[in-house]
């Protein structure tokens, strides 16, 4: 907030992923202006898209790049998934399918992306949602 007077404005490119709406709301007592969307997934996929999606994808469980990337140091080892393979079924039995959104055309990825599916025993869905609504709210804010 110390930097506020030196800019006519200040954007957070960030999700509210996680925080419960604390993140949003310390950005509205703050007068900062937040990108829209519940989560990552929610603005890559196009949050009016994503919002219409999750009525039937209830059971989708969802990868960015990052988090292809990121696979065994923000899901496998946290989950003790490399010690304890038999808790696999306990934590993703009630998904049906990955779905990769991925954000760039690159092939090394999609095969990791599908490696993860057939890790934790989903089919696997692959979608090219490039920045999404990231990109047009960046875009956006670039002009304010």
């Amino acid at each position: 907030t110390d930097a506020k007077g030196d800019y006519a404005t200040i954007f957070v490119l960030y999700a509210d992923c996680g925080t419960g709406g604390l993140l949003l709301a310390k950005c509205k007592e703050l007068g900062v202006q937040m990108l829209a969307g519940p989560h990552c997934y929610s603005f890559f996929e196009g949050n009016d898209v994503f919002l219409a999606r999750s009525e039937t994808e209830f059971t989708a469980f969802y990868l960015t790049d990052f988090l292809v990337r990121q696979f065994d140091a923000f899901v496998w080892r946290p989950m003790g998934l490399d010690r304890h393979p038999q808790l696999r079924d306990m934590y993703f039995g009630n998904y049906t399918k990955l779905v990769y959104q991925a954000q760039t055309e690159d092939p090394a990825l999609d095969a990791k992306a599908e490696d993860c599916a057939r890790r934790l025993g989903l089919a696997y869905e692959r979608r090219f949602t490039g920045y999404g609504d990231l990109a047009r709210e960046m875009a956006e804010f670039a002009k304010a």
